[in-house]
């Protein structure tokens, strides 16, 4: 693992450390990819993380007076669920990051790290070279411009150099004659990886289009333009013959490999059907039908705000983490190369917090990280430092069960009762968002934890008996 860990204030700070550390230093912000790549042995030349998390006003969405948007380093996937703005005048960027794995996950996971990390399966590249974004690059020397389409040389390689940081994502805004749409197909209903995702952008003048991008990902190294369908669809209608032409031209545009996910020919189909699917549902005017009103995104009852440092911090084996846990404060020393989870479990020895998968996919370690529900097997330990943590024990109050807990005890939504207390953590959160969930909403909303005994049915009645239950109350 790691041996420094730096919380810094502003982007210069980083950007120094960067450069001292002369490619021995990495940034994190969410931490869901390096941290797991980190555990899986990659990076062995890191020494260092630079958080950027706790920089204020880092998760920023903004427009700037020549229709640029602009999104922030800290800006997570819930961010662009939850902006008004993205969902008005972006709309494709807001349904990709709708995609991309559970609520957890979405509320730490980043947009640049999505980015950066660069598989050609990450979901936000392709609608994000489809607006043909902009990347500011800074180094402590210099500041470049790089269109999103030349960022990336490969499978996981980038132009990014070790003592350079993405600072800013930019793109135009949506015109009113443009629509979008981006579509992804997975082998279950979500959290996983895409097979094949597609995003369209058309440009419509009298129903005929006049312009059209569309852009394939995991079907080639580096996400691709179908080009040939692309100007096809140009000066045409959408009409199922045109179509149908333009979804086989897209086909014709990629040459995918087979992996563990698919073959290469299931894949091929994969692409003439999404793309026919997509273009099917931007004739008909129902690209936005699949995407939730009221998307749960597991906030509680208000917006969850950055909590900000106001001097960096730097994390050794010989200085303190000094966190407020369910109410107590606890200084710690000798974890500053350990996630949150191992902190809490060994270091504080609260073991209601479950160690499962210990690679974001199963929930059983789920706690809030000032108020948001995070996967502690993915956050690293000093990100605690100057935060407030609750975990399951701190639920109860005055030895009275929560009216979540109570609830799965009434409906038996236990057996062996290892993910239990991940599951009551999402629960929630999910009734202080949502005080009358739909079973749809209960379902999504529950998406990051897994249960591999009760079937689920329990659970979901559970949650539907504590709404009733915190209604009355």
């Amino acid at each position: 693992m790691w041996q420094r860990y730096w919380s810094v204030t502003n982007i210069n700070e980083a950007l120094k450390i960067l450069s001292d550390e002369n490619g021995k230093a990495k940034i994190v912000a969410g931490g869901t990819d390096l941290v797991l790549e980190i555990k899986q042995g990659f990076h062995k030349d890191c020494q260092t993380l630079v958080d950027i998390s706790r920089i204020s006003n880092s998760n920023r969405i903004w427009e700037d007076k020549q229709g640029n948007i602009h999104l922030g380093p800290g800006v997570t996937h819930n961010h662009c669920i939850d902006s008004e703005m993205i969902k008005e005048n972006a709309f494709l960027l807001a349904q990709a990051s709708w995609s991309v794995g559970t609520p957890q996950i979405r509320n730490l996971g980043t947009i640049y790290g999505n980015l950066i990390t660069a598989s050609p399966a990450n979901d936000l590249i392709t609608p994000l070279i489809a607006l043909d974004a902009e990347l500011e690059i800074r180094s402590i020397k210099k500041r470049r411009f790089v269109r999103l389409k030349d960022f990336y040389l490969g499978v996981r390689n980038t132009i990014l150099r070790p003592d350079e940081m993405v600072v800013d994502i930019l793109f135009r805004k949506m015109k009113k004659n443009q629509k979008g749409i981006f579509i992804k197909y997975l082998l279950r209903r979500i959290n996983a990886i895409a097979v094949v995702n597609v995003a369209i952008i058309l440009t419509f003048e009298k129903n005929k289009v006049v312009d059209s991008i569309i852009t394939l990902g995991a079907v080639a190294p580096k996400i691709i333009r179908a080009l040939n369908a692309e100007n096809f669809l140009i000066g045409k209608k959408l009409t199922d013959n045109e179509i149908n032409k333009a979804s086989e031209l897209a086909q014709e545009s990629a040459s995918p490999i087979t992996d563990v996910r698919s073959s290469d020919l299931y894949r091929n189909r994969l692409i003439k059907i999404l793309v026919k699917r997509g273009l099917k549902k931007l004739s008909l005017g129902q690209e936005r039908d699949s995407f939730p009103e009221n998307p749960i995104l597991l906030w509680g009852k208000r917006k969850i705000k950055l909590n900000p440092l106001k001097e960096r911090v730097l994390h050794t084996a010989e200085s303190q983490i000094i966190t407020r846990i369910n109410g107590t404060v606890v200084k710690l020393d000798k974890y500053h190369d350990k996630t949150l989870l191992k902190l809490i479990r060994n270091g504080v020895g609260l073991t209601g917090t479950k160690s499962g998968c210990e690679e974001g996919e199963c929930g059983a370690c789920t706690v809030f990280l000032d108020g948001l529900p995070v996967l502690s097997c993915l956050v690293p330990a000093p990100r605690a430092h100057n935060a407030e943590i609750t975990t399951i024990e701190g639920i109860a109050s005055y030895n009275i069960l929560h009216p979540v807990q109570q609830a799965y005890i009434n409906k038996g939504a236990v057996q062996c009762g290892y993910c239990t207390p991940g599951f009551i953590m999402s629960s929630i959160k999910l009734l202080e968002e949502e005080p009358n969930p739909t079973k749809e909403q209960i379902m999504y909303g529950l998406a990051g934890n897994l249960c591999r005994c009760t079937g689920y049915y329990s659970i979901i009645s559970a949650v539907e008996e504590a709404a009733e239950k915190m209604k009355i109350n």
